[in-house]
């Protein structure tokens, strides 16, 4: 019997890859990957709007087209596959990362009127343009609908659906006016390969939904119309184009269509899987199971976790959301992270350190300093904080320099700053009675610097397991299109047969973990300090009133 395979289509912040697995082992057969065209390595930006990120939804296509031909090229070289036994796909996408449509469901850069303009484009996971409309969104649920705010860890983010919704229409409501809907790219690039794009038969996934998007079934659905009216009473028409059903990555989002089937020189009528998240299928890639938390480090971390259906969870504090069925069916989902972790090492690489050093250089400087040698304590919120204070107006913080100060210590100090932010995300979770019996690593950074993993499992003062695909993401979507594809009949044994974890662990030092445990005392003081505000006129404000000054200055 001919081999069969899936392919995972992963949606990065700046490029896309299609990686062709074989279903039986998960043994990764062949990939290729293309950086998006337009802007800034793919991300449209404006040095007068630093929270501005959007993409150009047509990258997103030619970018498929491209991978996957290549992809395809290169496995029937390599293992002689014929397209004919690619039985399923999937797909994982950055998020929140909405989409204006007009009412057919095509994107709206495609109408001349707005092919240039940045609002009717992609609005990035990145994109913090919406901050002053997600605390408006907090208050207002904290008032009127407060069970909103307990599935999402009690703050509304910039990063999340409705705040970008929101943030269009009052800053370009000509682009609002033109939308009938809004869909997340991980729902609407399945659609797009299902001909199924018209925003009235497009399936939404729970993922994004769940997390991003105020939805969950015991107040039916997505927010009611009341609470998004005291909003602005534009939004309830956005509301009506949305549906009170959504699905898992169990589900089809349909058939791969006549038209994509010969673009890309597969099987017309192949099941597609439901959209989610690049991480949540990264954990999925990584093999997740309850007790295990997954670390997908990236330009930016996730933490996931999941937990039984059956099992009566807490609402916790500062997280991203509990939604059930948003990694895996029968199992609540568990998001938490960090806004920015390998971009804060290219930050420091590519703007502020030595021209003649790169990240292996740096990486060798910073192995020859002890824990507590360099004198220096970093805050991880050059992109603002994901959680567990979910505010997009707290900045980098970088203390204890001086003239002997250098730059290994500097880039150090950055990577052991992430290892405190992770390890602040560690103890909110069990201090909610949530155990973590093992903690799993996947993504770039897993696979490129031992370094970073070592400090991890110093810092967390506990093992560090590393995934063996370097492509988890990727991969996690090629399983749940072996999944629809019924080569396998539930996650379960999907997980099992196509992933695994690679032999080595990093074991915690235990001289270097007592340092760090005196440093992250200090770190979770700068924390608090200036990420919490306790009305004793801490430095709270200080980070605030800096960017607000800023913004000013660069208006005028």
């Amino acid at each position: 019997m001919a081999e069969k395979y899936t392919i995972g289509l992963d949606y990065g912040s700046n490029s896309v890859r299609a990686l062709i697995v074989n279903v039986r082992d998960g043994r990764e057969v062949a990939s290729a990957t293309s950086v998006y065209r337009h802007g800034e390595s793919g991300i449209i930006l404006d040095s007068r709007n630093p929270d501005l990120a959007r993409q150009h939804p047509m990258d997103y296509l030619s970018g498929l087209e491209e991978t996957v031909l290549q992809a395809v090229g290169e496995a029937a070289e390599r293992e002689s596959l014929n397209p004919a036994d690619i039985v399923g796909i999937g797909v994982d996408t950055t998020g929140s990362t909405p989409l204006p449509l007009d009412g057919q469901g095509r994107a709206l850069v495609e109408h001349a009127d707005f092919e240039e303009h940045p609002s009717a484009m992609a609005w990035l996971w990145k994109d913090h343009t919406g901050h002053r409309e997600a605390a408006e969104i907090t208050a207002l649920a904290r008032e009127h609908r407060p069970e909103y705010l307990e599935r999402c860890g009690g703050v509304y983010s910039s990063e999340w659906f409705w705040s970008k919704v929101l943030a269009c229409l009052r800053t370009a409501p000509d682009v609002f006016k033109a939308a009938d809907t809004w869909v997340e790219i991980a729902d609407w690039i399945p659609a797009v390969l299902c001909g199924t794009t018209n925003p009235r038969k497009l399936k939404r996934g729970i993922c994004a939904a769940g997390h991003k998007a105020f939805f969950h079934d015991s107040w039916g659905g997505y927010p009611d119309e009341e609470f998004l009216e005291k909003l602005d009473p534009g939004l309830v028409r956005i509301r009506r184009s949305l549906p009170d059903r959504t699905y898992s990555i169990a589900e089809s989002a349909g058939k791969l269509s006549d038209e994509w089937a010969d673009r890309l020189g597969l099987r017309a009528g192949i099941p597609v899987a439901v959209g989610a998240f690049d991480a949540h299928l990264g954990a999925v890639g990584s093999g997740i199971s309850e007790g295990t938390l997954v670390k997908i480090v990236g330009t930016s971390t996730c933490d996931i976790m999941v937990a039984p259906l059956e099992k009566d969870l807490p609402l916790i504090s500062g997280l991203c959301g509990i939604v059930p069925e948003s990694v895996l069916p029968g199992f609540h989902g568990l998001e938490a992270g960090q806004s920015a972790v390998g971009d804060i090492f290219n930050w420091f690489v590519n703007v502020v350190g030595p021209n003649n050093m790169g990240h292996d250089d740096l990486t060798v400087a910073a192995e020859g300093i002890r824990p507590g040698e360099s004198g220096l304590l970093a805050l991880d919120w050059n992109n603002g904080n994901r959680t567990i204070l979910v505010d997009q107006r707290l900045t980098g913080l970088l203390l204890g320099m001086t003239l002997q100060s250098t730059p290994g210590e500097l880039y150090r100090a950055l990577i052991e700053a992430t290892a405190f932010g992770a390890r602040v995300i560690v103890d909110r979770l069990e201090e909610y009675g949530v155990p973590i019996n093992r903690v799993v690593t996947c993504g770039g950074i897993s696979t490129k610097n031992r370094l970073l993993l070592q400090i991890y499992a110093d810092v967390l003062n506990r093992p560090i397991h590393v995934s063996s695909s370097s492509q988890t993401c990727a991969l996690g979507a090629a399983i749940s299109g072996a999944v629809v594809a019924g080569v396998h009949q539930d996650f379960r044994s999907a997980v099992h047969s196509m992933t695994s974890l690679k032999e080595e662990t990093f074991q915690p030092d235990p001289r270097a973990s007592a340092i760090y445990g005196e440093l992250f005392a200090l770190y979770r003081k700068l924390h608090d300090l200036f990420g919490m505000e306790d009305g004793t006129g801490s430095p709270y404000r200080v980070m605030k009133e800096l960017l607000d000054l800023r913004d000013r200055v660069r208006k005028q």
